[in-house]
Formats: C-alpha cells, structure tokens, sequence
C-alpha cells in the first residue's frame, strides 16, 4: 500500500469513528420522566425538608412519533408501565428515629400513587415544547405517625437510653423478651400521663403470643407464659429511671437475679400483683423505640422528647446486709430421669441495694431520691422429674 492510500484510510477510519461517538452523533437528545418529591425529617433537634429524585428514561422513538404526531406515542408505554410499578410499590412508612454517627435521625417514607392520565398529559406537553424532562403526577400518602406528627408534640431530641442483657436464656425466655419488646414498640406517652406497663403489654399468655418461662413463684421456679418478661419491664424502666420520671409503682424481685445486675436496678412485674408505672412529667409527650440484638442478646429502650431540661445522675448501688443462701427448692421437669436432677438456679445471698439518683433542673435546684431494693436468701432450685418425693 503507497503512502497515499495509507493516510487516505486512516482519515476515513477516523472520520468513521468520530460520526459514532456521542459527541457527534446525530440523534436527539435522551429524554426522561422525573419525579420530584420532598420528605420531611428531624436531625439534631430540628425539623427539615430532604430533597427525593427519581427518573427513568423514555423510549427516543416513542419520543420522536409523539413530537411528529402531535400524540402520545404507544412506544412511551413501556417505560412509563416501569415508573408506575416502582412509584405505586412505594408504601408508607412510619416515622422512627435512627442513630446515624452518633446523631439521631427521624425519617419516614410517604407513599405514592402515580396519576397515569396527569403525568401523560406532561410527557406529551414537555416534548411538544422541546423539553428533555417531564414531571410524574403522583398522589403522597403520609404515615399515620409522620415525622410532622413528632414535631408537633415535641418529639425532637433523644432523651435517654435503658439496655439489658438477656444472655444466657433459654429458648423460651427470648421469645417471650422479644415478644414483650415488640409490644412497647413505638408508642407515645402523653404529658402528665403515668405509664402503666400492665395496661400498654396487655394480655400476657400463648394467645397473645408468649411461650412457658420460669417466674418466681412459691419460694421456687415455675413455668408459666410470658416468663422472662421482667427483663422488658426493667430494661424500660431503667430507660425513664435516666430521663428522671418520678415512680408510681415499681417492685424489686423477691432474690437477686444477675440477668438484672447492676444489683437493685430493675422492676419486676406479675399481673395483678405488681406493675411498673412511671409518670412522664416533662411537659412534652415522651416517644419509646425498643430494639434488639439476637447475636449479643441484649435489649434496648430509647426515650425521645423535647430536649431534657434537667440533668440526671444515678450512682452505683451500694449493697449491704448480706444473708446466707437458703436452702434448695424443686420444680418439676419431665426432662430429668426418675431419681435425677438439673440444676435450673444457682444460690444468691439475701442483701439490701440503695441506688442514689440526683436529678438537677435548669434553674439550679437539686433533687435526690433513692431506690431501696430488699433481697431475701435465695437457694439452688432443682428440676425433677414430676412425681419426685421432693416435690412439696
């Protein structure tokens, strides 16, 4: 090939490529559908707008019949069928707080629901008037309990935290934790309002989902639904124990239980007998959010309000009156042989805790009380098989 024929070739090849790169190519311009919506969300106290964009691009052809036409072009249908199902799939969502780097963030999601006729009418408008975009015509759907809703009422900031570890339990005793968890799962307390933890979990029993646990009962263990439950009340208490809500009612287990260490900083239940109630006296309403940790099994209670306008400090517990063990209890287990025995609970020492809590308010006014917890002599329980001679 001579020298001439070589450039010619090269210039025809460049020329090629250059007519089908983007930058050159004669087509016309790519055109979108849009959908612009905003949601509103709380962050560091305050309430705010954050921006939501969407698009899916529309079929050239289709674009290009419909601008010759004067029409709606059938070709457009495609894409427009795929933003209608991704829009119309977008359901509400109630508002919640999430901690993000260590702020805490409410955010909800709005549904939606495409309007086809308004936002066919767009496409076709946009691209008579030679627009690249049209807007999607949609209805919004608010979550009942919306960010909005939480602004309202004054639930802007975090106010405290209450955790417990649940480590170590049976099957059964998980299941009822995280079943009572579930059950004081983002719900408000009104100001003024006492909280009353029998009334808010409500039934306790396998209709209601609970499973056999082990409660306390008779000076030794026993199976009845819903044991375990005390590790919910006590986690939640020790959440509005922090934010400083006086006690209405609060009981302390009748031994010491390390599944509620620190030692005395815990409330038992059992309907009817004993309930936990606490008064929310901050002037605003109080918002509860539990979570959970199946891997580290731990439980979680945050309280959200208007921005604490007191200081809490609880002091460690300080144990006295030590007693020894009593002496061993049985219960019944069909899982132990005749003449066997299993070890369900070890043998604690009877004493006395006092936790100190100091709540000062802004105007420099400091207040104590204390939380007194009275344990009796606790002794190893047994299970035995039903029937056994030591059975009382």
């Amino acid at each position: 090939m001579n020298r001439l024929l070589t450039v010619s070739v090269a210039l025809a090849t460049t020329a090629f490529a250059a007519a089908l790169s983007p930058a050159h190519a004669a087509t016309a311009p790519s055109f979108s559908l849009v959908l612009h919506a905003q949601e509103p969300r709380i962050e560091n106290g305050e309430l705010r707008k954050q921006n939501v964009v969407k698009s899916w691009p529309m079929n050239a052809k289709g674009v290009k019949f419909s601008k010759e036409a004067g029409k709606f072009s059938g070709l457009l249908s495609a894409g427009l069928d795929l933003a209608e199902r991704q829009i119309n799939a977008r359901a509400p969502r109630p508002a919640t707080f999430r901690n993000v780097s260590g702020h805490w963030i409410a955010t909800q999601q709005n549904g939606w629901t495409l309007d086809r006729d308004r936002t066919k009418q767009n496409i076709l408008k946009a691209i008579l008037s030679g627009q690249h975009s049209a807007e999607a015509a949609f209805k919004v759907t608010a979550p009942a309990r919306s960010v909005q809703v939480l602004a309202e009422r004054g639930v802007l900031n975090h106010v405290s935290v209450g955790n417990s570890s649940y480590k170590g339990s049976p099957a059964g005793r998980v299941t009822n934790v995280l079943v009572g968890a579930g059950k004081l799962d983002n719900f408000f307390v009104a100001p003024g309002h006492t909280f009353d933890f029998a009334k808010e979990v409500g039934d306790i029993s396998a209709a209601s989902g609970f499973v056999k646990g082990y409660v306390i009962s008779g000076g030794t263990l026993e199976q009845e639904d819903g044991g375990g439950i005390c590790q919910v009340s006590t986690t939640i208490f020790r959440a509005m124990y922090k934010a400083g809500l006086p006690i209405v009612e609060r009981h302390e287990h009748s031994h010491r239980v390390e599944y509620y260490d620190p030692v005395g900083f815990e409330a038992t239940v059992y309907a009817p007998a004993k309930n936990l109630r606490m008064k929310n006296d901050t002037g605003k309403y109080l918002f509860v959010q539990a979570s959970w940790d199946r891997k580290a099994q731990t439980l979680r209670f945050d309280l959200f309000g208007a921005k604490p306008a007191r200081t809490v400090s609880i002091g460690k517990p300080t144990v006295t009156a030590f007693r020894p063990p009593a002496q061993p209890s049985y219960s019944p287990d069909p899982r132990v042989r005749v003449g066997g025995r299993r070890l369900l609970d070890v043998p604690v020492q009877g004493m006395t805790s006092t936790i100190v809590r100091t709540i000062k308010t802004a105007d420099g006014k400091v207040a104590k009380d204390t939380l007194k917890s009275v344990y009796k002599p606790w002794g190893a329980v047994y299970g035995v098989a039903p029937g056994d001679r030591r059975l009382r």
